[in-house]
Order: C-alpha cells, then sequence, then structure tokens
C-alpha cells in the first residue's frame, strides 16, 4: 500500500466537493477498491469515505418500488423484510454474495459503481429494469452500464439509491466460481409490467440483456425430463444458448481463460461446461413457467 489521504464526508454534498477538489475516489465497501490498491491496480491519491453519510443507507418501498440506498450492505439487503416481502430474488441474491465478510462490508451501490463483469447486483438492476439515482442525475439501468468495470457516472456523481420496479416474480441463479462466489454465469429473469426481461452476468465484459426466450425452449427441446442432452455434448448444447439468446460466445469466454475461468485443455475446464449447461436446465422450467418463448 502507498499513501493517500483520507476524507470522511458527512453529507452528500460534502462528499461529491471532497472528490471534485481532491480528484480522489470514493470509497464505499472497499472491498473491490481496497484490494486493488493493494495490488497497485488502482492508485488514487486521496479516499473519500462514505460510511459516515445517513442519508444514503436504508430500505423502503414506494408505491410499486423498493428503494435501497446506496450505502446499504449486502447483509441488509439479505435480512430485510421489506426486500423479502417484495422481490424475495433480490433478497435471495444478496445471500449469495461473496462471504460473510463481503455481505457485511460490500454495499449495493459500491458494487454498482464497480460494475464488475462478474457481479451479481448489475443482473438484479438490468433484470428488473431499475433507475439508479445520484447526486446529479437519475439513469435507466440500460443506459447505467457501458462495459467491463465503466459506467456512465461522471466524476464526482455518487449513487445516492436504487430504485426497483417491483416485479410480478423473478428469480435469480448462478453458477458461482468455489473461492470468491462471484458468477461465472448468473441469470436474472423478471415478470414485470412491462413484460419478461432476463439479464446475464459473468458471461462478458458488461452484464447484458438477453433477447427474449434466453433459449429456454430451445435449450428445453434438446434435453430429455432429467436435462439430459439429446442433441450434443455440452459444448454443444452451451453453444445453442448462447446462440438463440444473443448473449456473446460463452464457452469462448471459459476457454480463454482470465479471473474464475478455466483454461483450455483440462478436465476442470469440461466439468465446468457441464455444469453451466446443468445451470441453464434449472433456470429453463423457471423461464417456460412464467411464459417466456423464443422469437420467431
Amino acid at each position: 500500500m502507498y499513501s493517500f489521504e483520507l476524507h470522511k464526508a458527512d453529507s452528500v454534498a460534502n462528499a461529491a466537493a471532497l472528490l471534485a477538489q481532491s480528484g480522489g475516489k470514493a470509497l464505499a465497501g472497499g472491498q473491490s477498491l481496497v484490494a486493488a490498491m493493494k495490488m497497485r491496480l488502482a492508485q488514487p491519491n486521496a479516499l473519500v469515505d462514505l460510511s459516515g453519510i445517513a442519508e444514503l443507507k436504508g430500505i423502503r418501498k414506494e408505491g410499486d418500488n423498493l428503494v435501497i440506498g446506496a450505502m446499504t450492505r449486502h447483509a441488509e439487503v439479505a435480512a430485510s423484510k421489506v426486500v423479502k416481502d417484495a422481490i424475495p430474488a433480490l433478497a435471495a441474491l444478496a445471500e449469495g454474495v461473496g462471504d460473510r465478510q463481503v455481505r457485511n462490508m460490500g454495499t449495493i451501490g459500491g458494487s454498482l459503481a464497480n460494475n464488475d463483469p462478474a457481479a451479481c447486483y448489475p443482473a438484479a438492476v438490468l433484470g428488473l429494469g431499475a433507475t439508479i439515482h445520484t447526486n446529479k442525475r437519475k439513469i435507466g439501468a440500460e443506459e447505467f452500464f457501458k462495459g467491463m468495470y465503466e459506467t456512465a457516472l461522471a466524476d464526482a456523481e455518487l449513487i445516492t439509491s436504487v430504485s426497483f420496479p417491483i416485479p410480478k416474480r423473478a428469480a435469480y441463479m448462478k453458477f458461482p466460481q468455489p473461492a470468491s462466489r462471484f458468477a461465472l454465469v448468473g441469470v436474472f429473469v423478471a415478470q414485470t409490467a412491462g413484460g419478461v426481461r432476463v439479464a446475464v452476468t459473468g458471461a462478458a465484459p458488461s452484464v447484458f440483456k438477453a433477447a427474449r426466450g434466453c433459449a429456454s425452449q430451445e435449450f428445453h427441446r434438446g434435453c430429455g425430463e432429467s436435462g439430459e442432452d439429446r442433441r450434443g455434448g455440452p459444448q454443444q448444447r452451451l453453444a445453442r444458448v448462447t446462440r438463440v439468446s444473443g448473449a456473446p460466445d460463452l464457452g469462448d469466454g471459459i476457454a480463454r481463460g482470465g479471473r474464475g475461468r478455466i483454461e483450455p485443455g483440462t478436465v476442470v475446464k469440461r466439468r465446468a461446461v457441464n455444469s453451466i449447461a446443468r445451470f441453464f436446465a434449472r433456470v429453463v422450467p423457471f423461464l417456460l413457467h412464467i411464459g417466456i418463448r423464443v422469437a420467431d
């Protein structure tokens, strides 16, 4: 670690002013930023601690929306009765983030601002069509995520809360990396007032919205009741899923290696692909149940 200045903000306005003056980085839960600093992947000259800003915390229901403050911890989202009653899938997602330390320190706003390509929350935000509220504006989910570790946030712009439309029903499933619990593949499906939305994380440089259908029927047609493929092995099965959904080439993403992914030519790689295929087989019944169909 190297030397840097640490400022503790007491309000959103104070935090924004400190960021503008120092040119530093906002510190939420620190689960990604501090680790990056230790490895010298990030070297800010100053940090602005947001933990003392009360207005950034809390969970509440506003009409047909669930609003979560940016500094709300993952563990708080997972344990919240308000969240469990409104969007149970979101509470379940939060409960599966990282380990106990990460859940008790990490925040929803920090996760979204970081936009890790394998993070879980971006799938929920995009899958539910949520709105990101900042100290300057409101940003729709489809405009917020720009690429790997890249968002629409400007300098000194802070996420203050996230507003999730409450769906008729929703579900999130992921194939986790065993150590970090990041999603090798994560799929959030929601039946909203505007129709069915499907968002996928972990399979591309950034979360993406899958084409309507998300390959559910195409995949299902090639499987028996047990999910066993009748039309080829796991590589072919995975290729069909990504082709129909319009996703980036998930199979190549695994083969290329990288954090949490498997290098080619190993037994573990084949097991990983098989596991992901079984993962999609578990998602399929839910997709079909809520009426998703492959476009003609």
